[in-house]
């Protein structure tokens, strides 16, 4: 495997995308239909359980060598919940936390990137992907869409770094914003984390995700504090799994430091 990583220069941990997708995205407004009809409850039969499942696990496995550690915790949990994780792969974060969370179906709030593909965009709802809402009545629409899916047991993931950073092996500052959904949801609190593991032959890394929680809004602070408290929780468990990884593939420099170093 290259032991020499490749030069990636960021100048905003917070905003910076390395996805190389580039396109405009549907506005996402009242209209979007959340729920879909009886095609999207169709396609959701045929596409998540017949077509998509098998090929994450072929997928997963063939490229990754993937590994899960602590999955039984997202097996004991007898309802729904929020999973948080990092945001360092393109195709394989669509699929891992489809496989993390089996039995249960999952869905995953995404950017309206994901629904404004050609072709692919019309698919993916009915894979679990929830694009953001772009307005305040759309917001309501994704809300009370959220709610249905939680009140009827199906987990929902969310990649609280927003941006893809391909094989990065830290945690990148993230806001507690969206730590807000598990609050008025009022369901547990999960992250996983995915590492790059050094594999003896190949030339792709093995992941391994290690799931952490469950963790719970505390109910003694006001609303502002338990989202604080339950982000700093994920994120601190997120950054001491981080640790376990032992490749680099990508490094990543702020520009700043960068330059400095040039001085």
């Amino acid at each position: 495997m290259k032991e020499d990583p490749r030069i990636v220069y960021y100048t905003d941990e917070l905003n910076d995308e390395f996805s190389g997708t580039s396109f405009v995205p549907r506005v996402i407004d009242e209209e979007y239909p959340y729920e879909g009809g009886l095609l999207r409850k169709i396609g959701h039969v045929f596409w998540y359980h017949i077509i998509a499942i098998p090929i994450a696990y072929l997928f997963l496995y063939f490229k990754f060598r993937h590994k899960i550690v602590n999955r039984h915790l997202l097996k004991e949990a007898k309802g729904a919940y929020f999973l948080y994780g990092n945001h360092t792969q393109q195709l394989a974060d669509a699929l891992i936390p489809t496989i993390v969370s089996r039995p249960k179906d999952m869905f995953v709030i995404v950017h309206p990137d994901n629904v404004s593909m050609p072709f692919l965009g019309k698919l993916t709802p009915s894979l679990g992907a929830v694009p953001l809402p772009d307005d305040g009545r759309a917001a309501r629409n994704f809300m009370n869409f959220i709610k249905k899916k939680i009140a009827a047991g199906d987990p929902v993931t969310i990649y609280p770094e927003a941006h893809i950073w391909p094989y990065y092996i830290g945690i990148r500052p993230f806001k507690d914003t969206s730590f807000g959904y598990p609050i008025q949801c009022g369901v547990p609190v999960y992250c996983f984390t995915n590492t790059y593991r050094k594999r003896k032959y190949g030339k792709n890394p093995q992941i391994v995700t290690y799931i952490d929680g469950p963790f719970y809004a505390d109910g003694g602070l006001s609303k502002k504090e338990q989202k604080e408290k339950l982000r700093n929780q994920v994120y601190e468990a997120m950054v001491e799994r981080s640790k376990k990884s032992n490749v680099e593939l990508v490094r990543y420099v702020k520009k700043e430091t960068a330059e400095a170093d040039d001085l």
